[in-house]
């Protein structure tokens, strides 16, 4: 089945798939997130490919649900589900990193053929390409604090290339309780991945 869990804010919905990190989505109510998250689907299923993995995902199946807060309205999946808390198996973990690096591939390749002025939102709001770049690539160093990864700002893309490896190497291990950093790593592989792969899609939609 596709697990799928709900973090309910306020005023909005996250629908987020357990299984295949980064595929979550937001909406003004539960049955509009699930809908919208199956709408993403064939967007996904192009970072799975780049990952060398079938996307074929079955209808969602909500198996859990969390209280969200003003974060969740704001835009960011915040809450940590019990469910992160299990053991991850190996393999499991070298699938999730899988997932992250072809995000982060796609990211790079879509942001290097984008141009730097993007369309605007209908009230002339949004950033442009370099200052989504930089967000995506500094936040990742305050992500990776929370699995005890921690480099200093970049100077160069290699600095930047070196802390992914790092990052990757950390989650790629199989991880068991009792939580000893700030992020379990399932829900860390989850985050930084959504966080890649919806500026990725950001991009797409403003070129």
């Amino acid at each position: 089945m596709t697990r799928v869990y709900l973090e309910t804010g306020p005023k909005k919905v996250f629908a987020c798939s357990l299984d295949w990190p980064g595929w979550c989505r937001i909406a003004k109510s539960e049955e509009a997130a699930l809908d919208r998250l199956a709408g993403y689907a064939p967007r996904y299923r192009v970072v799975a490919a780049r990952a060398g993995l079938e996307f074929a995902p079955d209808d969602p199946v909500v198996v859990a649900r969390v209280p969200g807060s003003h974060t969740t309205d704001f835009g960011v999946p915040y809450a940590v589900p019990d469910l992160d808390l299990e053991p991850l198996p190996g393999p499991e973990a070298e699938r999730g990193v899988a997932l992250l690096r072809a995000a982060w591939d796609l990211f790079g390749e879509t942001a290097a053929a984008s141009p730097e002025d993007l369309r605007k939102g209908p009230r002339g709001g949004g950033r442009d390409l370099s200052r989504i770049v930089d967000h995506v690539e500094n936040a990742e160093r305050a992500f990776a604090r929370k699995v005890g990864v921690r480099h200093r700002p970049y100077r160069s893309d290699g600095d930047r290339d070196a802390m992914r490896d790092e990052l990757a190497q950390v989650l790629s291990r199989p991880w068991e309780p009792p939580l000893t950093t700030g992020w379990p790593p399932r829900y860390a592989l989850r985050r930084i991945a959504w966080h890649v792969i919806d500026h990725l899609w950001e991009i797409e939609d403003r070129r």
